[in-house]
C-alpha cells in the first residue's frame, strides 16, 4: 500500500513541474523579443508558418497515398490460426466411426492482384504528388512575398509616425506662441482655436496610424507563427530594402510561362485528365491474381481426425470483361471531353497570364514614377510647411496658411505611404508572375 501512495505522489509532482515547465516555456514565448531582417523574417516565416507545413504535410501525404496504390499491386501475406473443439462429436460413416477431437490450425497465405487500372492509378498518385510539390513551392512564395510586403509597410508607416510626430511638435511650438501673441491682444481668440483644432486633427492622425502600425505587426506576427505578445524588432532600414533598381531590372526580365507555379499545376492538370482516359480504357484490360496457402492441422496429442484441407495449395485466375452496356465506353468518352476542356482552360490561362505580365509591368512602371513624384511632393511639402511656420511666427503669414500647410503635409505623407506600399505590391505580384 506504501508503494501504491508513493508511485501516486509521483506521478502527481511529475505533472505539477511539467505544467509548471510548459506555463514557463509559454511565458517565454509570448514575452521573447524577435530581431530580424527582411531576409530573416521570410526564412523565420517559411519555418514556423502554419499554412506552409500544412501544404509540406499534403506533400507527405501525396506521397503516402502513392505508396499505396503501388503496394496494392504486390504480394500481401497474412497468417491465421483457427481452433475447432467439437464437445466430444463422433461422426458416423456407416461402419466406420471417427472421432472429431478438438484442432487448431496455423495458416499463411499469400497473394496478389495486378490490373491495367491499378498500374495507371500508381502514374496517377506521381502526378499528384508533383502537384502538391508544386503547392508547397507556391505557399512558401506567397508566404514570403506578404512577409516582405508587410516588412516594408510596417517600415513605411514607422517612417510617416516620425514625420507627424516632428509636424506635431512644430505644431505645439506654434500654438504656444500663438497663445502668448493672443495674451499680448495681438491677435484674436479664432486663430488660437483654428491651430488647436489642427493641433487635435494631428494627433488624431498620430493615434490612427498608430492603431494601423499594430495591426500591421500582428499580421507580421500571424505569418511568422508566434505569439500575438511576441515582440519584433525590424533591423533593416526602408532605404536599403526598397531598391529602385532591382524594379528597373526586373521590367528587363523576359516572361517565361514555364517558371510559373499556376501555369504548372494547370499542366499537371492536364496530364491528370490525359491519364484518366487511359484509366477508363484499363477497364478492358484483363485482371491476373494468383495466391498461394500453406495449412498445418494439429490435435493437441490425440488421434488425428477427418481433414480433406491440403497444406499446399496453389492458385491464379485471370478476369477478362467481355461485356459492359456501352458503360467503358462512356467512361472514356467522358474522360477525353475533360481533357478538350482542360486543353481549352490551359489555352484561356496562357492567353491571361501573358495579359497579366503586360498589365503588372504597367503597373510597376507607373508606380515607380507615383513613388518618385510623392517622394520629391513630401520633401517639398514639409519644407514649405516649416517656411510657413517661421512666417507665422514674425506674423507675415496668417492661421489659415499655416493651417493649409499643415492639411498639405498630412496629405503628401499619406500620399508616399500609399506610394510605397503600391511599389512594393506591384514589385512582389511581378516577381510571383515571372518567378524567375
Amino acid at each position: 500500500m506504501d508503494y501504491k501512495i508513493k508511485s501516486i505522489v509521483t506521478k502527481i509532482v511529475s505533472l505539477v513541474l511539467l505544467s509548471s515547465i510548459t506555463q514557463i516555456l509559454s511565458a517565454q514565448e509570448a514575452g521573447k523579443t524577435l530581431q530580424m531582417s527582411v531576409q530573416e523574417a521570410e526564412q523565420y516565416a517559411t519555418d514556423h508558418n502554419r499554412s506552409l507545413q500544412n501544404a509540406t504535410l499534403d506533400v507527405k501525404k501525396a506521397k503516402a497515398a502513392r505508396w499505396q496504390s503501388i503496394a496494392n499491386m504486390l504480394p500481401q501475406i497474412s497468417t491465421s490460426f483457427d481452433y475447432n473443439n467439437y464437445c466430444g462429436y463422433t461422426m458416423e460413416m456407416g461402419i466406420m466411426n471417427i472421432e472429431m477431437n478438438p484442432a487448431g490450425t496455423f495458416g499463411i497465405s499469400a497473394g496478389m492482384a495486378v490490373s491495367g487500372a491499378q498500374i495507371v492509378g500508381a502514374t496517377l498518385s506521381k502526378i499528384s504528388l508533383d502537384m502538391a510539390k508544386i503547392s508547397v513551392n507556391k505557399t512558401e512564395q506567397q508566404i514570403r512575398s506578404q512577409v516582405r510586403t508587410i516588412y516594408l509597410s510596417i517600415l513605411a508607416m514607422t517612417q510617416t509616425m516620425s514625420l507627424l510626430d516632428s509636424s506635431l511638435t512644430n505644431l505645439l511650438q506654434l500654438q504656444q506662441i500663438t497663445e502668448n501673441t493672443f495674451q499680448a491682444g495681438a491677435i484674436e481668440q479664432t486663430d488660437v482655436d483654428q491651430l488647436s483644432i489642427q493641433v487635435a486633427s494631428m494627433r488624431n492622425t498620430i493615434n490612427s496610424s498608430a492603431r494601423s502600425l499594430e495591426m500591421l505587426y500582428n499580421s507580421l506576427r500571424l505569418l511568422l507563427g508566434v505569439d500575438v505578445n511576441a515582440v519584433i524588432v525590424l533591423t533593416d532600414k526602408m532605404e536599403s530594402i526598397l531598391n529602385i533598381q532591382s524594379c528597373e531590372n526586373l521590367l528587363n526580365n523576359n516572361f517565361n510561362i514555364n517558371n510559373n507555379y499556376d501555369y504548372q499545376l494547370l499542366e499537371k492538370n492536364k496530364l491528370l485528365a490525359k491519364r484518366q482516359i487511359t484509366l477508363a480504357a484499363m477497364n478492358f484490360t484483363p485482371t491476373l491474381t494468383a495466391f498461394y496457402q500453406f495449412s498445418e492441422k494439429t490435435y493437441f496429442g490425440k488421434d488425428a481426425g477427418f481433414d480433406m484441407t491440403p497444406p499446399n495449395l496453389i492458385g491464379f485466375s485471370i478476369k477478362l470483361p467481355l461485356f459492359s452496356s456501352g458503360l467503358y465506353g462512356s467512361q472514356i468518352s467522358a474522360a477525353k471531353i475533360d481533357y478538350h476542356k482542360m486543353q481549352n482552360t490551359i489555352a484561356d490561362t496562357k492567353e491571361a497570364l501573358l495579359v497579366q505580365d503586360k498589365q503588372l509591368r504597367y503597373n510597376l512602371r507607373s508606380a515607380l514614377e507615383d513613388y518618385s513624384t510623392q517622394k520629391e511632393n513630401i520633401d517639398v511639402s514639409k519644407r514649405v510647411f516649416e517656411s510657413i511656420g517661421k512666417k507665422y511666427e514674425h506674423g507675415t503669414a496668417s492661421s489659415l496658411d499655416l493651417t493649409n500647410a499643415s492639411t498639405s503635409l498630412i496629405t503628401a505623407q499619406t500620399n508616399y505611404l500609399q506610394s510605397v506600399i503600391a511599389l512594393v505590391k506591384a514589385q512582389v505580384e511581378l516577381e510571383n508572375l515571372l518567378n524567375n
